[in-house]
């Protein structure tokens, strides 16, 4: 039986609404990744979903008892506690209560006797009061999912990078093990460790999830089903992200084709209507009233949403060399960010900046410009440099003001490669209609924010693109299009980014921080990085300390060799694998035909439990051969 489900629902301003007659169905199990160009409704329909907002007609049904968790897309303000209280606080007036003991037993680290006292009695009450609702598997709950999610629980939220208040906001939608769990971009402001780590845990954890996604790695692994959300309307594709892509083109192409046929009927019969007074006297009343017909339809149909295009306003050349960054330190108070860190960076170089949450990746950007003074070392710029930079936090939009005014500063017009243009035809080229451009910042989605930052930086001239997490929220296809711009473009680039599809697609050279505040430079992307980067044994925690000096700590690799069963199971493998993924292929072609859907739930139920089960004895049989040649590997080299 479906967890969930809608029917004939209708929501939204204007005519036709946003959400026009949706029907929609999320059986347990799915991990259903809902999909459309920005500003379509796709946070609306979550909203729906978990009953924040009412729908104008149509019907939202959920299983009795269900529970159901949402992650926002935006970090929400006002939160001003520690981390355990923020996820505590997912659990209504147990969760209070917990935060009101946790509090306690902070205070009483610090009491002095007479407060001791007070304090230890108010403790006592919520003690017995924690038994009598069953309090203390709650709290065990929220500690699990704290250590799990890598959260101090004593940290303040409001001093939290965004990356870490977004992980906290999850632990609490986590924290609740909800029947349904609904994500809004879950992988915004979240670093490429987390995000692997949160895919691995949604596989594993959570069985049922609706999610909003334009990162398309993370697409790839975790969706089960994709449903587009396109003028208004709904499509279910199921099968994984590249079935979707050849089915949707399939659609778009067998639409273009019937709105041809269409048009031209609809031409002919205008043509027929206009004809001279003979005609009008022998004229088809029948004909007359189809024909008013088509030309209502044709007044209804939605325009598809188009293209952007993005252009960057290009400045005069710099000088051949950009920035140079020579034995860089910096510190913030006894924690190191940069330590000895060295670069150069040449014009027309495209380099991206990785690392983990909080660990100072922006920080790195403002000591290359110059915005931060090192504690030691020297950072040099070289000459002409032109800036533009993009804040992840959006912090140069005025969200008080229109759309227009962000961009025009009090002018209808501005200068784009030397000639003059209209600020809300500029506009037009990122998807903004006259009427949008009139739309105070704080009403506009997520993506849309993104695209106006994006129109804010490129109306000025620069030769030096600097881009802090410019693809959060943003459209697939908007992504891939600013992916082309910036491939394109003959400035410099530096770019922090957790989409690991747009960095190997964009950047010529990676800086990736560890832990330690040490920064190592790499040639290529991010995949590029995890063939180049150190081994586990190569890294700092398998040295120790001797006297005064670093010493690494000795490696005797032990080696074997494989025996008669293994060396015959290593034979066999790319046979069993070629077998497997056979009947993959099989079964992706039954999954995508139309047709197949017309038969028994339970058959429908059954293949698709089929590819899950196909999906994992494939990447088993793969991590066994990779074992298996490593050990092959290892042992014809100690014999050599």
């Amino acid at each position: 039986m479906s967890l969930i489900g809608i029917r004939d629902l209708c929501w939204g301003f204007g005519d036709p609404p946003l959400l026009e007659n949706i029907n929609l169905q999320i059986e347990k199990g799915e991990r259903v990744c809902l999909v459309g160009r920005n500003g379509v409704g796709k946070t609306s329909l979550l909203k729906l979903l978990s009953g924040e907002i009412l729908p104008d007609s149509g019907d939202i049904w959920r299983q009795q008892g269900i529970t159901v968790s949402v992650l926002e897309q935006d970090v929400p303000p006002g939160y001003d506690q520690a981390i355990f209280d923020v996820v505590a606080g997912g659990f209504g007036e147990k969760g209070r209560t917990l935060v009101e003991y946790h509090r306690i037993c902070r205070k009483l680290k610090t009491a002095d006797d007479g407060g001791f006292s007070k304090l230890t009695k108010m403790q006592d009450a919520l003690r017995h009061q924690l038994d009598a609702d069953n309090g203390w598997a709650l709290l065990r709950q929220i500690e699990s999912i704290l250590s799990r999610t890598g959260l101090d629980p004593e940290k303040k939220f409001a001093d939290l990078s965004a990356g870490l208040k977004r992980r906290t906001l999850l632990a609490r939608a986590l924290a609740l093990e909800p029947d349904l769990l609904l994500l809004d971009e879950p992988t915004n402001h979240l670093d490429i460790e987390s995000i692997i780590w949160m895919e691995a845990y949604f596989l594993r954890n959570v069985a049922t999830l609706v999610f909003v996604s334009h990162d398309r790695v993370f697409l790839k692994k975790i969706a089960t089903r994709i449903i587009e959300l396109d003028r208004g309307r709904l499509v279910s594709y199921d099968g994984d992200y590249e079935t979707y892509l050849k089915r949707r083109q399939a659609g778009v192409e067998a639409e273009d084709r019937q709105n041809g046929v269409f048009d031209k009927k609809l031409a002919e019969e205008e043509i027929w209507i206009k004809q001279g007074v003979k005609a009008r006297r022998t004229r088809n009343e029948g004909r007359v009233r189809a024909l008013k017909a088509m030309r209502e339809v044709r007044r209804s149909r939605r325009k598809k949403i188009g293209s952007a295009r993005l252009q960057v306003q290009e400045a005069d050349r710099t000088g051949k060399l950009v920035i140079e960054a020579k034995d860089v330190s910096f510190s913030l108070g006894k924690k190191p960010i940069v330590q000895d860190f060295s670069t150069v960076i040449m014009r027309g170089d495209k380099v991206g900046v990785i690392g983990p949450i909080g660990v100072g990746k922006t920080t790195l950007l403002g000591i290359l410009l110059k915005e931060i003074t090192p504690d030691t070392g020297r950072v040099r710029h070289g000459t002409h440099l032109e800036i533009a930079y993009f804040d992840q936090l959006r912090h140069q939009l005025d969200t008080q003001k229109t759309v227009r005014e962000n961009i025009g500063e009090g002018n209808d017009f501005i200068i784009f490669n030397g000639k003059k243009r209209h600020v809300i035809s500029y506009l037009q080229d990122f998807l903004f209609s006259p009427e949008r451009c009139r739309t105070p910042i704080h009403v506009l989605s997520g993506g849309e924010k993104n695209r106006l930052m994006l129109a804010k930086i490129f109306a000025k001239p620069a030769n030096v693109l600097v881009l802090d997490e410019p693809t959060n929220d943003l459209d697939v296809e908007s992504l891939e299009l600013l992916e082309e711009v910036l491939f394109e473009y003959s400035g410099t680039l530096l770019i922090v980014s957790h989409d690991r599809a747009f960095l190997n697609n964009v950047v010529t050279s990676t800086l990736a921080f560890d832990t330690q505040g040490q920064v190592a430079e790499y040639a290529g992307g991010y995949d590029d990085w995890l063939l180049q980067r150190p081994k586990p044994e190569m890294l700092p925690g398998s040295e120790k300390k001797v006297g005064k000096k670093i010493k690494a700590k000795p490696k005797t690799p032990k080696t074997r060799k494989l025996g008669y069963m293994e060396t015959q199971e290593l034979k066999d493998l790319p046979q069993k694998i070629d077998l497997l993924e056979a009947d993959q292929k099989s079964l992706y072609e039954t999954l995508s035909d139309p047709n197949f859907y017309k038969k028994a739930n339970a058959e429908i139920v059954q293949a698709k439990s089929r590819l899950a089960e196909l999906e994992q004895k494939i990447e088993a049989a793969y991590l066994r051969w990779e074992e298996l040649e490593r050990i092959a590997e290892g042992a014809s080299r100690s014999i050599s």
